[in-house]
């Protein structure tokens, strides 16, 4: 055994796999194979694969969360930061993050822990938007819609066409910046 591998080493090969090939693929002897450590080093740092699995949640919503949390707190002004952030989710220069994304919501369809940390990563997000949202207009309700909307956006963009060199192209994000931050 390589006494020192770290738990998180387990952690973050179990995100390379998640993001290459879905949760299916986040297996301990595969896992093993890769760290190039026995299957005992695994059971030295988790009890089972479903502990892995909860780590595995648990490291994405932690990091998701402090995420939107760092990028949303500026001095800038709040249509500042939503065209930034804009900016930041439309950049498709992150595959990894981006199908670690895709592949954590996908494990959310068929496993409901999974779901239940997606819903609280998602509800972190929107109200982290709605709060920028908040600053722009006097209505509650139009910021909340306004979040939901900036976040189907960003979603719905990376299911469209993640190569799509229109995504990044300033003409079209400035566009997207006067639909999506009432200009």
């Amino acid at each position: 055994m390589n006494s020192k591998l770290k738990r998180e080493a387990w952690v973050q090969e179990a995100m390379s796999a998640l993001a290459e090939g879905g949760i299916s693929s986040v297996k301990v002897e595969v896992l093993a194979k890769k760290l190039n450590v026995t299957k005992g080093s695994f059971y030295w740092h988790f009890k089972n694969r479903p502990e892995l699995l909860t780590q595995i949640l648990e490291f994405w919503r932690d990091g998701r969360i402090q995420t939107i949390r760092r990028q949303v707190a500026s001095d800038q002004p709040a249509s500042a930061v939503l065209a930034e952030l804009l900016r930041l989710y439309t950049d498709r220069s992150n595959p990894r993050g981006n199908a670690i994304e895709l592949a954590v919501r996908d494990w959310a369809r068929s496993d409901s822990q999974a779901a239940a940390v997606v819903a609280l990563v998602d509800e972190q997000r929107l109200a982290s938007v709605a709060s920028l949202y908040q600053q722009l207009t006097a209505s509650d309700d139009e910021a909340q819609a306004r979040a939901y909307l900036f976040y189907s956006y960003i979603f719905g963009s990376s299911l469209l066409n993640t190569s799509s060199a229109e995504l990044a192209d300033e003409t079209h994000l400035r566009k997207l910046c006067a639909v999506l931050l009432i200009r």
